[in-house]
């Protein structure tokens, strides 16, 4: 039998149960409809190929959560500031205090027009490269198989924007480094032929840095898995109904980066 104080004890427990239960109902019905705003901060490039087309499937899933965002340079490369919720950075930081979700890598390729190619010729090794115009920025890190070269290249064109680079192509101004899907778009594709395509430059790797526990806060969670659904997939906006294969690096893979 219990005493009176066991008694009183006991209805305390219960309201604290209680009270501990409607908490954990409030926190799961904050991770099914997220609210509030999270703010990223991401590559000029990722804002208007991801996320600008993908604006109107999230705010019709996600009503109530307010999404910022702040584009940068590319050569931006430095720790996020604490205001920002999630920050995506084209290569894995190797020491940062913020946790790290990675997404599919894009595949990259040498490209020129083909008025380039007949006006100067086609280099048949990376060695060559340096006798040629070209756009870019950083070290190229070309492979075939198991073998990596790094081609001494003066560029013509300094820059890290892709956008910048298939004009650099598109214009006969030379030879660069694209993205696949951006180089086999329906809108480039006839304008631009592969230069030597058994190298492969570095893949671009996309990772996602955010602040928090073991357990993601909502709004954070549902960002990252959003996004999961659509980068490296069929359905990534950036292929134009295109298929994925090919396009992307398999996450299984060990991540590398380029400039």
């Amino acid at each position: 039998m219990l005493t009176d104080a066991g008694k009183a004890y006991l209805l305390s427990c219960r309201r604290g149960l209680r009270t501990l239960s409607g908490g954990s109902e409030v926190l799961e019905a904050r991770r099914t409809n997220p609210s509030g705003v999270i703010k990223i901060a991401c590559p000029l490039q990722m804002a208007r190929g991801i996320l600008t087309p993908l604006l109107k499937e999230f705010i019709a899933r996600f009503l109530a959560l307010r999404m910022e965002i702040e584009h940068y340079a590319f050569g931006w490369d430095q720790e996020p500031r604490e205001d920002v919720d999630v920050f995506f950075k084209l290569r894995a930081p190797k020491d940062s205090v913020r946790k790290i979700h990675s997404y599919p890598g894009t595949v990259r390729g040498l490209f020129a027009r083909p008025a380039y190619v007949i006006a100067a010729g086609s280099p048949s090794s990376p060695q060559q490269l340096s006798a040629h115009r070209c756009a870019g920025s950083g070290v190229w890190k070309l492979t075939r198989g198991r073998k990596e070269v790094t081609p001494n290249i003066a560029f013509h064109i300094v820059t890290s924007d892709p956008g910048v680079n298939l004009t650099f192509a598109l214009n006969g101004l030379g030879i660069t480094v694209l993205p696949l899907w951006m180089a086999k778009h329906p809108d480039n594709r006839n304008g631009l032929v592969p230069i030597l395509p058994l190298w492969k430059p570095e893949p671009i790797t996309l990772c996602a840095l955010y602040c928090g526990s073991s357990r993601l806060t909502p709004k954070v969670q549902a960002l990252l898995d959003f996004l999961a659904e659509y980068i490296g997939t069929d359905r990534d906006p950036r292929l134009k109904q295109d298929r994925a294969k090919g396009y992307f690096t398999d996450l299984k893979l060990p991540p590398t980066s380029g400039p």
